[in-house]
């Protein structure tokens, strides 16, 4: 953890919310970002509550600023899971734009077309491997083409 707020070391730095249970996917996600020289900062939220905290600085949290140009998103957390988190973004309308990539172990179909209908950008089956499933190598290319 910073001592400093993110937002005086680095003002302007662009940034990528991450919204993930699950500690060992939240490690991928970062060791990824170092291997593909990502350069935004990367912020973390175990569930969808923390998320909606920090996308807009309620109870005790400080807001991103600028908002993070990517949200990554798990689908099965608790207390607030990632379809009723993209819901409520997409009902915001200073959140309601910010692409959106589910990363989940859900295959089902009925979870891909409910992300779909919120306006996805990418749909990532876990476990997350970045360097040999052509479905994460085509998604970080997106992702890579969203940031840039």
């Amino acid at each position: 953890m910073c001592i400093f707020p993110p937002h005086l070391l680095f003002p302007l730095m662009r940034s990528v919310l991450l919204v993930e249970d699950d500690f060992f996917d939240t490690m991928t996600v970062k060791k990824s970002f170092e291997k593909f020289s990502v350069q935004h900062q990367l912020y973390s939220a175990f569930n969808g509550l923390e998320a909606l905290d920090l996308l807009r600085g309620q109870n005790g949290a400080e807001a991103i600023r600028p908002l993070p140009e990517v949200i990554l998103l798990d689908l099965n957390m608790p207390k607030m899971n990632g379809h009723e988190f993209l819901a409520e973004i997409r009902k915001d309308p200073e959140l309601a734009d910010i692409p959106v990539f589910i990363i989940t172990t859900s295959a089902m179909d009925v979870d891909r077309l409910n992300a779909q209908n919120l306006g996805v950008s990418g749909y990532i089956i876990k476990p997350l491997d970045f360097e040999t499933s052509p479905d994460m190598v085509d998604s970080m290319s997106l992702l890579e083409k969203l940031l840039k």
